[in-house]
């Protein structure tokens, strides 16, 4: 155990691969948020390259959380807890951006990661991190104006600049899906 693990916390927060490695070695879910899908994406359900991993150690699940699913992905922990019959453990990781100098903290990732820990508050399972409680209050503070902030954020700016605003756009709206893309059950 280190001071980075989080492991007294049923809810998590960190950023990237590592991050992940980290705060989830006990977890039982991992939630991945990418909100706009720009650390290049391998086609599992919106999950960047990297998350899924063969190592990964049966009974953990790998979902793809964004501000679009976060109530169903909270309502999906919920029944996975229910089924195992205690408490489960969840990581939130933001994908953030990916360079040669490491992750990147990507604001969009942080208010999706946000939004799904609110959610999983709100459904009862929030005995969260100092991480993230402070990844939740960012979304809970700036709720009204996420939409803006989306798309004057560096990588909102980018897809605007490329004729994708309708991305950004879409990636910006809060519970209009009920779909949660499992990548690993």
């Amino acid at each position: 155990m280190t001071v980075h693990d989080q492991s007294q916390y049923q809810v998590r927060f960190d950023w990237g691969v590592d991050g992940a490695a980290r705060v989830g070695a006990d977890a039982d879910v991992f939630v991945v948020v990418d909100v706009l899908g720009t650390d290049g994406q391998d086609g599992d359900g919106g999950i960047p390259a990297g998350y899924v991993a063969d190592d990964v150690p049966a009974g953990v699940a790998i979902v793809a959380g964004s501000l679009r699913n976060r109530t169903a992905v909270a309502e999906w922990v919920l029944a996975r807890q229910a089924r195992k019959g205690e408490r489960v453990t969840v990581a939130v990781i933001a994908a953030g951006d990916s360079g040669g100098d490491g992750i990147r903290c990507a604001v969009e990732d942080q208010f999706g990661a946000g939004a799904v820990i609110d959610a999983l508050a709100a459904a009862g399972i929030d005995y969260c991190s100092p991480e993230a409680a402070a990844a939740c209050a960012s979304f809970t503070a700036l709720r009204t104006g996420i939409g803006h902030l989306i798309s004057a954020s560096a990588n909102g700016r980018r897809l605007l600049e490329q004729g994708r605003g309708h991305e950004v756009h879409l990636a910006a709206e809060l519970d209009v899906a009920a779909e949660v893309p499992v990548v690993k059950e």
